[in-house]
């Protein structure tokens, strides 16, 4: 049975196309600044209308659109996307994994090479009680690493204890990483949290992928106009596709479209891991991964593992 999960109500959205209006011919889709909104963008350029596209600086001025019913498809984190599953005033379907994981380690150094390296060490980080905190837990307990992690409010406190500390450690999301790189030189990429994931999973009879956001289709939407959902994703593979074959190009229109800065997305592109995975894969990978979310805490789900209604298949 869904629970009640307390959603954020009141927002302000940055708007790039101007608030859609209600209409059966017209699809409305909103991404996130970041990499979720990134693979979109080829598509959004084409002007196609029937589709309107807005852009929000952040989950909690996403998640009240959906519960209100002002929007038909969202890009929202992977777990976001079962907690809204697990309300049982929202009825939504996941139509895809969008992103997979964008979190590195970065050091202020040059002393870890591998996850064991980072055994009694410091590690920075944002997102308690989020996704990060669920995701380094995960990562540091299976390879039997013990670390201190000292949670700060916002990426930007991160980065201002990893540049005052010799040697440090914070973990990051992408596109920030490249604006610290490209802020200060001195800072490396010490790990990627997806491969050392990845790793983790060898071996396993059902391995998992550690991922960052998902599209959501309301299931009303998507039962009333299955073909127009249906020829959405396929213009949305294709443009994740582009967006990946094509990053200088690419990264002319995340400009534009205000979800990062045009030299960020140039360098951020090819490792923010923008995939279109829909069917069984999508399955398996996000079931998965919800599953290592739900081992920690349940609430990151919204309490329970979603069942079958959960996965919008073709």
């Amino acid at each position: 049975m869904k629970r009640i999960i307390p959603l954020l109500l009141t927002f302000t959205l940055l708007l790039t196309f101007g608030l859609a209006q209600a209409d059966e011919d017209v699809l409305r889709i909103v991404a996130m600044k970041g990499p979720t909104g990134m693979g979109m963008v080829k598509l959004m350029s084409e002007e196609d209308p029937a589709y309107t596209f807005e852009i929000a600086s952040d989950i909690t001025l996403v998640t009240p659109m959906v519960v209100k019913g002002e929007v038909d498809i969202a890009a929202v984190p992977a777990n976001i996307a079962a907690v809204l599953y697990n309300n049982p005033d929202v009825d939504v379907q996941v139509l895809c994994v969008n992103t997979l994981g964008v979190l590195y380690i970065v050091e202020n150094g040059d002393t870890v090479h591998s996850v064991e390296d980072l055994a009694g060490r410091t590690i920075y980080g944002s997102g308690a009680g989020a996704t990060p905190e669920y995701a380094l837990n995960y990562i540091l307990q299976s390879a039997g690493v013990d670390a201190d992690i000292e949670w700060k409010s916002e990426h930007t406190e991160c980065l201002a204890a990893l540049l005052n500390s010799e040697n440090g450690l914070a973990m990051l999301p992408q596109p920030f990483v490249t604006t610290a790189l490209m802020q200060n030189p001195d800072l490396r990429v010490a790990l990627s949290m997806t491969e050392a994931w990845d790793a983790l999973q060898e071996g396993v009879e059902n391995p998992s992928m550690l991922l960052t956001g998902v599209l959501i289709v309301r299931k009303e939407v998507a039962d009333a106009h299955p073909e127009m959902v249906n020829t959405f994703m396929e213009k949305y593979a294709v443009s994740v596709a582009w967006v990946n074959d094509n990053v200088d190009e690419a990264a002319v229109l995340v400009g534009q479209y205000g979800i990062v800065p045009e030299a960020v997305a140039r360098q951020a592109i090819p490792a923010c891991n923008i995939v279109c995975i829909e069917g069984d894969e999508m399955i398996s990978a996000l079931g998965g991964y919800l599953s290592v979310l739900y081992d920690q805490n349940p609430k990151a789900v919204g309490g329970v593992l979603p069942d079958e209604g959960f996965w919008y298949l073709k």
